[in-house]
């Protein structure tokens, strides 16, 4: 028979064995939505779906205006959700992890529509309990990041919102949505289209490489009207083309070269 001893230590070996896997897990990559990168040291607070549903996403800054709903553009989205909201990890800030997702997301075909930080997303009360769902996800105002994009997949929207709050814990919220009709042809917003040229330098899109045509060339001379002191080249062979209509839709000239070894793009001078 053993002795008691012997099951004390028994017990204390399967209690040491249990700390063990409990703290091995902490380093887990955390699962997530296939279109998003694995996240070190991320923990799932909270997932949902797949199941159908309507989202209605900002493209543009979100506000409540005498207690009605404020957006200046907006996609409305019926079909199959997915949402994963993540607690991220000391020294993981959720900004600087939603702009590597833009970037990885865009080189794999995603189209950003919609982007914005701080401010200039709007309230961040509205977009967390009015459009998202997720009252752990209100924070600052200026601590907040949004992404809508439409992925290569047809008919499919992804949207990133990232928030550190009061309490400096950061979070990253993920919805996957499968429309289940067909989107119409979507745009990215003015704003963001400056955004990126300004951030990276360049803005590289397949339209200007086709002769020029609405409604890009309002879009893009939207985007340049925002800011005056933004000068471009634009690159491809249609640049010429490209540089004539956004003169005519009321760009200074001196604000725009051409460049037609450059790929078909604009680049910040």
């Amino acid at each position: 028979m053993p002795s008691r001893p012997f099951c004390l230590s028994t017990t204390l070996v399967r209690r040491s064995l249990l700390i063990g896997l409990l703290f091995s897990t902490c380093g887990v990559q955390a699962a997530v939505l296939p279109e998003i990168a694995p996240m070190d040291h991320a923990q799932l607070v909270r997932e949902t779906g797949p199941a159908t549903a309507e989202r209605l996403y900002p493209l543009g800054p979100a506000s409540r205006i005498g207690g009605r709903l404020r957006l200046e553009d907006s996609l409305q989205v019926e079909g199959e959700l997915q949402t994963q909201t993540f607690e991220l990890a000391p020294g993981h800030p959720p900004l600087a992890r939603l702009d590597s997702e833009r970037q990885r997301l865009q080189q794999q075909g995603a189209t950003l529509l919609y982007w914005c930080e701080g401010r200039d997303c709007g309230a961040s009360s509205v977009i967390a309990n009015s459009l998202l769902g997720e009252a752990m996800l209100f924070g600052p105002d200026d601590q907040q990041g949004l992404l809508v994009l439409q992925l290569a997949e047809p008919q499919t929207v992804l949207t990133l919102y990232g928030i550190t709050r009061g309490n400096r814990r950061g979070y990253l919220h993920a919805e996957r949505l499968q429309a289940g009709q067909p989107l119409p042809e979507l745009l990215p917003s003015a704003a963001t289209l400056l955004k990126e040229l300004q951030r990276d330098g360049q803005l590289l899109l397949p339209a200007l490489e086709r002769t020029p045509e609405q409604p890009w060339i309002a879009r893009l001379a939207a985007a340049l009207a925002l800011n005056g002191d933004v000068a471009v080249t634009l690159g491809g062979d249609q640049a010429m083309a490209w540089q004539s209509v956004l003169r005519e839709a009321g760009i200074r000239a001196p604000r725009l070269q051409t460049e037609a070894s450059r790929a078909a793009g604009l680049y910040r001078r």
